[in-house]
Parts: C-alpha cells; structure tokens; sequence
C-alpha cells in the first residue's frame, strides 16, 4: 500500500517537473516572436463590456481595418474565429486589461501549450499506460513533435485556438477513458465547436463510444435485445451537452450581422490567392486534392546548409514532422475503441479536408491538431497494451522532436 502511494507520488512529481519544463521550452521559443494580433485578448475585454465588437484604434496590436482575417463593419472590427478562447480568457482580461493581457500573450501561449503536456502526461494513465517512461513517451509526441510547438512559437489569434481546442479535447478523451458522463462529453465537444468548429464532427463518434458502451454491438443478442440495449439517455444527454454552444454560436452570429447561420469567415479579408480559394468555396470538394497534398505528401526543400531544409509556409506532410503518431496503427483493432478513435479523427477531418483556407502560414499541416488527439489516443491503446514503446518509436519520437525544434528556427526566418 505504501509502495503504490509512493510510485503514485513519483509519478505525479514527473508529471510536475514535466509540466515545468515544459512552459520554459515554449516559452524560452516564444519569447521573441510577436504575431502581434491578440484579438482574443480583446475580445475578451469586448465581451466584458458586453460588445461582440472591438473599436478602431484600440491598442496598437489590436486588430487594425487594414490586416488580414478581419471583418469591419458598422466602423467596429470583428473577429471571425470562433470565440470560446476569449470567453476562457476573460478572467485573465478583467484582472490585468487586455494590453497588458496582449503584452503577456507569449507567456500565456506557454502556460497553455505547457497544460497540453501536462493533460498528455495524464491521461494515458485514464487509457491505461501505467509506465512513466510510456507516458513521457505520448506526452513529449503529443507536445514537441506534432504543430503544438510551431502554433505556441508564432502564437497569434490563429494559433492560441489550437491549444485551447487540444486542452478541450484532451479532456474529453480523459471524459471518455473515465467516467464517461454523456452530459459532460457533449458539453465539452460543444465548447470544443465553439473553439475550432471541425470539432463538432466528434459527436458522432461519441454517440459510436456510447453505442459501444452499451453493449448493444455484442454479439448473440437477438434484434429487440439490441435495442433494448440502444443508449438512447446517452444520445440524448449528448445533444443536451452540445446544446448550450449550438444556441450561443447562433445568438452571436445573430448579435454580429444578424443573421444566425452567417459567422464571418465568408467575410473576412484575405490575401489575394486565398481570396481566390474562398471564391472557389469556403468548403468545397475541389480543396481536397490541396489539403491532402499539405498533409500527406508535401515535403520542404532540402538544402545543402543550415538548416538543411526550408519550408515554403503552405504545409508539410505529417509523414515527415510527426511520424512516431503512426505507432496507433498498432493498435488492438480487435477493440472496437480503436476503430471508433479512428472514426473520430477522421470525421473530424473531413472539413477540414474541404476547407479553402489550407492553413497557411504553417510549419507541418496545423489543421490535422483538431484530429490528432484521437490518433494519439490511439497509440496509447497500443502503449497500454505492452511494457513500453518499441525502440523504433523512440526513434520516430526523436526524429519528430528534431523536425519540431526545427520549427522553433523557421517561425522567426519564414
């Protein structure tokens, strides 16, 4: 009894130091680099003074009429991305003001990127990944070798959504792996919708968890046992927990151009070539062909000096930044959690897949992060399953690590 306190102990003081170093790694890249557009800091103060809208000429760093992914109208800028990241950071602005929130942002993005690591470190152990070197494993994957280290190095109102919507669905996982209250599962994939919208495409794969859990896909139950067994109080609970982010997406869309389906990013500035691409359709299938190529076969251009490689900004294959994700092809496809996961991630794909934006400017495919979580957790069911991580995934973690401190270099030489 003692002995498994003290291990349990060991094992959160890991997870502590973990979390630490961490923040000081990201930080430690971020420091430097100014996106400077915090437009969640300010619409966090807007929201604070009950406006969807920020005023012209707010703050320096505030959005400005003429930048890009803005929308002025009514002579008040909007912010077209989904806004549950300036609702979470409201508290923050009301006690320190949104410039000096702005001012803090690389702080901010650290402490955030640095609770990914911490959830990462977590929540195998809810999967069932009992050895600290196996958590460490999924945690510093998770952390330093997909876009989480790139997306906290520029920060930005593009990026910030990112680690916010990976927090999100790392604890939905956790929800998942645990107790698995429908109610608490909907309501996070709600929040989730109201941080990256592909998320919403995760409902259908909780209703596929709660199916599962109900034992209505065993086998030998006659129909009217089967459904009998239907979770329908789970898929009800499921919706209701959705419900209240559906209703605020449509009062704000409403609030803002008064129309409860329109939500802005029809209306945002864009460069001229993704102008172009919107033009063509905001989703559309003729985007397919651009997405997969950034997220499966685009490769940088190799050099012949430091660093040996050069993005062009567009997209990078996953292949190439974060190939120890591909060690959840491993897992027990005999339990149907993993197939679920899968069909999770790729729902969750599927707008993106579809979307014109392509996800420019990024190092690797930044988009993929809404589905990875669930790829990631799929590699935990494989890291539950054994001892440890094959010494061959060590060397695709290491790889990934280097690909991503890379990134580190090229957000401040792009």
């Amino acid at each position: 009894m003692q002995q498994s306190g003290s291990r349990t102990a060991y094992t959160a003081a890991v997870g502590a130091g973990l979390v630490v170093a961490s923040f000081f790694v990201f930080w430690l890249s971020n420091q430097h680099f100014s996106a400077g557009r915090a437009d969640f800091m300010y619409l966090a103060d807007a929201f604070l003074h009950l406006r969807t809208w920020i005023p012209l000429g707010l703050a320096p760093n505030a959005p400005q009429v003429n930048e890009n992914d803005v929308i002025v109208r009514g002579g008040h800028i909007f912010v077209p991305f989904a806004p549950f990241p300036a609702i979470a950071l409201m508290p923050l602005v009301a006690l320190i003001g949104p410039v000096n929130a702005d001012h803090w942002e690389t702080g901010i993005n650290a402490a955030l990127a640095a609770a990914v690591v911490g959830l990462a470190y977590w929540v195998p152990g809810r999967i069932g990944v009992r050895t600290i070197a196996g958590r460490l494993f999924l945690a510093v994957l998770l952390g330093f070798s997909t876009q989480i280290w790139w997306v906290t190095t520029r920060g930005g109102v593009w990026h910030t959504g990112h680690l916010v919507a990976t927090i999100l669905t790392l604890l939905l996982l956790a929800e998942m792996f645990g107790r698995q209250r429908a109610l608490l599962m909907g309501f996070l994939v709600g929040l989730g919708f109201l941080t990256r919208a592909p998320l919403a495409f995760a409902g259908p794969g909780l209703a596929l968890w709660a199916l599962h859990r109900s034992g209505a896909l065993e086998r030998g139950l006659g129909a009217w046992e089967r459904l009998e067994a239907l979770p329908w109080r789970d898929w009800l609970l499921l919706v209701v927990g959705f419900a209240p982010s559906l209703a605020f997406f449509l009062f704000y869309n409403w609030a803002r151009f008064g129309s409860a389906l329109e939500s802005g990013y029809d209306m945002a500035t864009l460069p001229a070539f993704l102008e172009a691409l919107r033009a063509q359709g905001m989703f559309s299938p003729v985007h397919i062909g651009m997405n997969l190529d950034y997220l499966f076969w685009k490769l940088p251009l190799f050099t012949t000096s430091f660093p040996y490689f050069r993005p062009d900004g567009l997209g990078m294959s996953v292949l190439f930044t974060s190939p120890a994700l591909f060690v959840g092809l491993l897992a027990p496809w005999r339990d149907r959690r993993t197939w679920i996961l899968l069909a999770t991630a790729v729902l969750v794909l599927i707008p993106t897949l579809l979307y014109y934006g392509g996800g420019w400017l990024q190092y690797g495919y930044r988009y993929f992060l809404d589905s990875i979580p669930f790829v990631w957790a799929m590699a935990a069911l494989y890291g539950a399953r054994r001892v440890g991580f094959p010494w061959w995934a060590w060397v695709l973690l290491g790889w990934g690590v280097l690909i991503g401190l890379g990134g580190v270099y090229w957000a401040y030489h792009l």
